[in-house]
């Protein structure tokens, strides 16, 4: 080789030799180019860290007042073990249309525990592999799911802009009109979505009569009846869990009072071992309670114990949705993470022919309760007006062959004081005969009160001024009543229990309440 062509090979490799270094140094450190889809492209990008800077689109502390942080402390037994996790340590959930900015949370951790032996089976039949892959697998689906809630809350907040008293969508059904709702519009457009969108996955692991069974005759019936409606799988339901927005807890806890606790006993022992084995069987089989601390989960009760039993486990009470008939702030019930349903005492298979009551101006009673002493407020309502006044007829026994029904079809308004617990049938009582209702309680949240605006179509009247009942109905306009008389009976559809679920009826108002919470909730794979 020439002395020439050396020089130059000298000076080439001179030149390309510091370029190689710093291509293959920036190599190492940038990613790979990557071409994504159209689809994805109109995603939104997931936050850096798994908080929400959600806006939120209920709101817990608009007019309720403040909800207790203390998990109820179940009758003759200890406090929830104090060593479990707190949730204080990832909160996901964030109010709805709250005017300021919710305080961003440190990221979930995910917990395995070993799994206990328990009498549970698992009938499900999922392969535990069908769940394991890495954390990228895992987030595709979880990602779509959230890229839909997100143009979801989007629709929702522009429809909440349009100050309506009637809906701007068109529907075949119905359109949601008047000032018995908070915003007709908004409402309206987060049905139409839930419908496009919504899908809960039930969880098939434990048996009856505990889990997927429930009462469908009694005082609790809007507890069986949702859980055997999600049981037959024909709305909502979906078998692919990736896919669900929602995951059911599927028990029963007026079925666990009636085969676990031993009368007069106070003691319950067995609730505690039953939750919190099913929630450890869950949580092992499963990656989605640990992904989130079960914010995505819910569960759905009637019966006053409702909250005590969620309260054996910390991240079921302070995280899931509890959907409550017992909805009171005092023991804990939270309005943006928790939702209330209505307790309708359903007494025969007959299900039809539950609404309807005299015209107004042959109503020729002002007030009416039959009731037995049943808790504090009862005891101040008896005390007070039992057998004084033909305008407030109040009765702890109905006198002989005076028909309940008939007595609340002839009333004007129809006196509903809670009981032991927040809940009374008769606020659904009412609504069916068309019935004012009058709200005599301390810290309860009425059902779908994030949609419905209860002051218009019913009466609140505070414990305290329960001796000025009369005072108080009396100076109510005949105006003002016909008014309340014609929004009690636009309110009947939502409340309405089918055999077959109608839209806007009360498994579907259930539902949409769900679905509001689920809202509030903003969820990252770690």
């Amino acid at each position: 080789m020439s002395r020439s062509s050396s020089t130059s090979f000298l000076a080439l490799l001179l030149v390309t030799l510091p370029i190689l270094v710093i291509i293959g140094f920036l190599s190492l450190f940038s990613p790979p180019l990557a071409i994504e889809s159209s689809s994805k492209l109109l995603e939104p990008p997931p936050p850096a860290v798994p908080r929400t800077t959600t806006p939120p689109l209920i709101s817990s502390n608009s007019q309720h007042g403040e909800a207790s942080d203390q998990a109820p402390t179940p009758h003759g037994s200890a406090k929830p073990n104090k060593e479990t996790p707190s949730d204080q340590a990832d909160e996901t959930h964030t109010p709805i249309f709250s005017s300021s900015e919710p305080t961003p949370a440190p990221s979930a951790s995910t917990t395995h525990g070993e799994e206990k032996e328990t009498t549970l089976k698992h009938e499900a039949g999922h392969d535990q592999d069908h769940f394991v892959g890495t954390s990228k697998r895992k987030s595709r689906p979880l990602k779509k799911v959230e890229a839909g809630l997100a143009r979801a809350r989007f629709s929702i907040r522009e429809a909440s802009q349009i100050r309506n008293w009637t809906s701007t969508h068109q529907d075949p059904d119905y359109v949601p009109h008047g000032p018995v709702y908070r915003n007709a519009n908004a409402f309206h457009r987060s049905y139409l979505e839930m419908e496009r969108l919504f899908k809960i996955y039930v969880y098939e692991e434990g048996e009856v009569p505990l889990f997927h069974n429930g009462p469908c005759r009694s005082i609790y019936s809007t507890e069986g009846r949702f859980i055997h409606e999600m049981e037959r799988g024909q709305l909502f339901r979906t078998r692919n869990p990736d896919e669900a927005l929602v995951y059911f807890l599927p028990f029963s806890v007026v079925m666990m009072v009636q085969y676990l606790y031993v009368p007069n006993s106070h003691k319950d022992h067995y609730f505690q071992h039953v939750m919190v084995d099913y929630i450890d069987i869950i949580s092992n089989r499963y990656p989605f309670w640990n992904r989130s601390l079960g914010a995505d989960h819910f569960m759905l009760s009637c019966h006053d114990w409702g909250p005590r039993v969620s309260s054996f486990v910390p991240h079921l009470f302070h995280r899931s949705i509890r959907v409550l008939c017992n909805a009171n702030t005092s023991e804990g019930f939270k309005p943006s993470k928790d939702a209330s349903f209505p307790e309708i005492h359903i007494r025969t298979d007959k299900i039809t022919g539950l609404t309807g009551g005299l015209h107004p101006s042959r109503r020729s009673v002002l007030a009416f309760f039959a009731g037995r002493l049943h808790g504090h407020i009862r005891y101040l309502l008896l005390q007070q007006w039992k057998n004084k006044d033909q305008d407030v007829q109040v009765y702890e026994e109905l006198p002989h062959k005076v028909s309940y029904d008939s007595m609340l079809k002839k009333s004007r308004f129809c006196l509903c004081p809670s009981g032991y617990e927040v809940a009374s049938p008769r606020v659904v009582e009412a609504i069916y005969a068309e019935c004012v209702p009058v709200l005599i309680s301390d810290s309860y949240i009425p059902p779908f009160s994030d949609v419905l605006n209860w002051k218009s179509f019913s009466v609140q009247v505070e414990v305290k001024d329960i001796p000025n009942i009369k005072t108080i109905l009396m100076g109510i306009s005949q105006r003002q009543y016909l008014r309340l008389y014609m929004r009690v009976k636009q309110v009947q559809r939502h409340f309405m229990v089918n055999a077959t679920p109608k839209r806007f009826d009360v498994f579907h108002m259930t539902l949409h309440s769900i679905w509001l919470r689920r809202l509030n909730v903003q969820i990252q794979d770690q």
